[in-house]
């Protein structure tokens, strides 16, 4: 759905860095035109600075099992009794790297494995009312009996364990409300209703 509105109905009025660290919050200072064609009154909002990412739902359509990862989560750590999360693979953007080769390096380091056949799911933003950040979804096709160990990067404080699950018990654990971040979640509502087009465009593919 379209509307008449575009950047030029915003006024950014005053912007300030007031942190920068792994990451930056900006404070800005703006107003925008509302529905009734007048003008906002000035409001102040600190915008987190996340940047872009990716995600890839990794899938072995011939053993009919889902690769996925369970690590440590800072960001709900004072929010929950259990601030490991069963997830996707995703990582930030780096540089100028291309979607496709980040969903290929996030693989490799998250889980040692080599992705095929990369699969659109969606672009969308996380969480626009405070943050930058845009995450853009992938299918992506693996070999599932190479899935073994524990990855991440030691660097970065990543400590990540490996999940193979068949098909039909990941969307149990999605069904039954066991799944609980919003990128596994699209993904997997995105597989449940886009599996046999993903395994009938694949096994083309490898014609």
């Amino acid at each position: 759905m379209n509307t008449h509105f575009s950047r030029a109905d915003v006024e950014i009025l005053a912007k300030e860095r007031v942190y920068q660290g792994r990451f930056q919050i900006e404070r800005l200072t703006l107003r925008y035109r509302l529905f009734n064609g007048s003008w906002s009154q000035p409001f102040v909002r600190e915008i987190f600075e996340r940047g872009e990412a990716v995600g890839v739902l990794l899938f072995d359509p011939n053993r009919n099992q889902l690769v996925l990862i369970e690590q440590f989560r800072a960001g709900i750590v004072l929010k929950t009794e259990n601030p490991w999360l069963i997830e996707i693979v995703a990582g930030v953007i780096d540089n100028n790297e291309s979607l496709e080769d980040v969903a290929a390096r996030e693989t490799r380091e998250e889980t040692g494995l080599t992705v095929h056949n990369l699969s659109f799911i969606s672009r969308h933003w996380v969480s626009p009312g405070a943050s930058t950040e845009r995450i853009t979804l992938y299918c992506g096709q693996i070999d599932a009996s190479q899935a073994q160990g524990i990855h991440g990067l030691a660097d970065e404080g990543e400590d990540i364990r490996l999940h193979v699950l068949k098909v039909q018990e990941a969307y149990h654990l999605l069904n039954t409300g066991k799944i609980d971040n919003a990128s596994t979640l699209i993904a997997l509502h995105w597989l449940q209703q886009h599996e046999s087009t993903v395994r009938e465009t694949w096994s083309r593919s490898a014609c």
